[in-house]
């Protein structure tokens, strides 16, 4: 099988690329198809067609996107609901020009709305208004969902859509502008430990609650839906609510969360909460019982996720911190 992977240098798509490197050692046949940006821009129409005519995968990973925190999102929301709807046009519509059958598409948990019901089940999306800090690139993500329903049900295409929770591990984004939640606190914490600092503070009230997945776990799902038979993905999803959450279905306060990177980081100073930040979302837990249902869990707790990717960044401090 050929299978064109978009974004294996993103997070996500390194740990899919991890995991489908591992399936050739272990004698699977597959031809990985891979390119860097500089190699092709996913927003060039012209040059995503040219791509796919030459290359005609049987598969696609559609893992590639413009992503960052809150700063970023209030920031650049022109670029973030600009690129990520080109990238994902570009993508499947030429994808199916090129006659590929099978697609994942990898969205975000924050397609849901601002108010609703916790936890969030997939039948939640459309039903009242986004969080607004990250609206436009929410948007973006719905309309791949929605790009990939749509040609399934007119052109009889198996496009398929996971919506992860909040995402860390190694290859993370470790920027203090641009990064999310989870990284940025490492960071901070790190630096506050190796100086000796009184005390860190945090933004927000530390109330709101949030969920993690470490992103080998989100690799692991992602192939595991994109390899269900059609019969058993049809069974458990409705043509016009396709998607699937991707969770651990536990989720932690942001000040529980900072606490428990200070002791990774080994940081013995204060925690001091800035109310005058905003919190987002006061809660953002998914329902993953559809998937659960289809016979996945996740394999890495919060603790040890943290763990491992604070080691990797003691590793890669350097690339980490650009």
């Amino acid at each position: 099988m050929k299978v064109y992977l978009a974004g294996h240098r993103g997070m996500v798509g390194g740990a899919i690329l991890r995991q489908l490197k591992g399936r050739k050692e272990d004698g699977e046949e597959l031809e990985l198809v891979m390119r860097t940006h500089a190699e092709l821009d996913l927003t060039d129409q012209a040059a995503v067609r040219a791509f796919l005519q030459a290359e005609r995968p049987d598969a696609v990973i559609l893992a590639a996107a413009k992503v960052g925190g809150i700063h970023a999102n209030n920031t650049y929301p022109a670029d973030f609901i600009y690129e990520n709807l080109m990238m994902e046009a570009n993508i499947i519509h030429q994808a199916f020009e090129a006659g590929v059958m099978r697609l994942l598409f990898l969205g975000s948990s924050c397609i849901y709305p601002k108010e609703a019901p916790q936890p969030m089940a997939e039948d939640a999306l459309l039903t009242g208004l986004l969080e607004s800090t990250n609206e436009p690139y929410a948007i973006a993500k719905i309309a791949g969902i929605k790009l990939c329903e749509s040609y399934n049900r007119q052109h009889g295409t198996d496009y398929r859509s996971v919506m992860p929770t909040n995402l860390y591990g190694p290859g993370d984004n470790f920027h203090p502008e641009n990064s999310h939640v989870l990284p940025a606190l490492i960071r901070r914490f790190q630096e506050a430990a190796q100086q000796k600092r009184d005390e860190v503070v945090i933004w927000g009230t530390g109330t709101p609650r949030r969920e993690f997945l470490h992103v080998d776990d989100m690799a692991a799902a992602s192939l595991f839906v994109l390899d269900l038979p059609f019969d058993q993905y049809e069974a458990n999803t409705q043509p016009m609510l396709s998607h699937i959450n991707v969770g651990c279905g536990e989720d932690i306060s942001i000040l529980e969360l900072a606490q428990l990177v200070a002791r990774v980081t080994g940081f013995e100073g204060r925690i001091v909460t800035d109310p005058s930040k905003p919190d987002g979302t006061m809660r953002k837990l998914m329902d993953v019982s559809r998937l659960k249902d289809m016979g996945w869990a996740p394999t890495i707790g919060l603790e040890r996720g943290v763990e491992e990717t604070y080691r990797w960044f003691l590793g890669n401090v350097e690339t980490a911190r650009l």
